[in-house]
């Protein structure tokens, strides 16, 4: 495979060698005008070509992953949105064999521990203060493949939680809330180190109240940014993005079902949801409802948006790698995983290739 490939290092004009679903070398050499770069890491997605994950059917996230592996994501969570103790339990259990079959790299629960004042889309019948006896159910049926879960930390009982979470290798986010600066670099003292979709579903900053934004981007913590230019301008995705620096910025998609799909009207975590013109709202109050985003179209974005190809490719990439653990695939080098993204000079997507097999 031949093109200008995307290394940690840099990126060169050469070769990549592939045998047995590894890459074997990566050597300079003349080459196409195609872009390399590795298989995208999505750690936070509802769903895709009318697919969905948040009602823990095993055969629609198996659809839903194949819709958004098309789009050059290799590796990616199972979003759940706030829901009932027994749909958390019952999706723990479906998605545990995807999980091992490797449809999936686990589960990521946003929610039901989330803030009333900043739910967003969440369905607010649902929300609650942390139940440990709830996580440590779910942490012991779902035998690893539950990988991460956004809490809000002023919540009775969240410090805990997310400490429980961190000691148990699965990473506590802290995203829908309303809590003060404080309150967030206290979340982060007790081992969040993920900031779910920063800004969407937060109190805003205030010169006099930083609040969780600046909370996130002051601290440890590594922060989500969904690059579809309707939940976050450009101008901000920049912002936030040279102020954590590509090892702690994340591109995800937030994607719902209607990804891929026509406009009208859907379904998320029994609310009633209309798209657009692209955009997904709730029908109840007009508060946006996740995206129709796929991760292509992200790294697109954040080129566009003035952020150069190897701090996007880390964004959606190396960085969520690092942060689920996996050691094996994330960027291209010998005797990683061949999982690669073939884009053309616009950036537009020519061909995904997953454990080096064609997609």
């Amino acid at each position: 495979m031949n093109g200008r490939i995307v290394t940690p290092h840099g990126i060169i004009t050469g070769h990549i060698a592939i045998e047995n679903g590894l890459i074997t070398a990566v050597e300079e050499r003349a080459a196409s005008d195609d872009i390399i770069v590795p298989g995208f890491i999505d750690l936070h997605c509802h769903g895709g070509g009318g697919h969905t994950f948040t009602t823990g059917d095993p055969g629609a996230a198996r659809k839903a992953a194949a819709f958004h592996l098309g789009h050059g994501t290799t590796t990616m969570l199972a979003s759940l949105v706030s829901s009932p103790f027994e749909l958390m339990r019952d999706a723990t259990e479906a998605y545990k064999p995807l999980t091992a079959e490797g449809v999936i790299a686990g589960i990521h629960f946003e929610g039901p521990y989330l803030s009333h004042a900043r739910c967003g889309a969440q369905n607010p019948a649902f929300l609650r203060d942390p139940v440990p006896s709830e996580l440590a159910e779910l942490i012991k049926i779902g035998e690893g493949a539950v990988r991460m879960m956004t809490i809000a930390p002023e919540l009775p009982g969240a410090l805990e939680a997310i400490t429980l979470l961190r000691n148990h290798g699965i990473l506590a986010a802290i995203g829908h809330t309303d809590s003060s600066y404080d309150q967030t670099l206290a979340g982060v003292a007790a081992g969040a180190t993920v900031g779910t979709h920063l800004f969407n579903g937060m109190r805003p900053p205030h010169h006099r109240e930083p609040g969780p934004v600046v909370g996130l981007l002051s601290s440890i913590a590594a922060v989500e940014l969904i690059a579809d230019n309707i939940h976050l301008h450009p101008g901000m995705l920049a912002f936030a993005a040279a102020s954590a620096g590509p090892d702690r910025s994340i591109l995800i998609t937030d994607a719902m079902d209607a990804t891929g799909m026509s406009d009208g009207r859907y379904e998320l975590g029994g609310q009633e949801v209309v798209v657009a013109d692209r955009v997904a709202r709730l029908v109840r109050d007009g508060s946006i409802a996740g995206s129709t985003l796929t991760m292509d179209v992200a790294l697109r974005n954040a080129v566009a948006a003035g952020l150069p190809l190897t701090d996007a490719v880390t964004m959606a990439s190396t960085t969520p790698a690092r942060l689920l653990g996996l050691t094996d695939r994330g960027a291209i080098a010998p005797g990683l995983r061949a999982d690669l993204v073939v884009l053309d000079a616009d950036l537009n997507l020519k061909q995904v290739i997953r454990g080096g097999v064609p997609v």
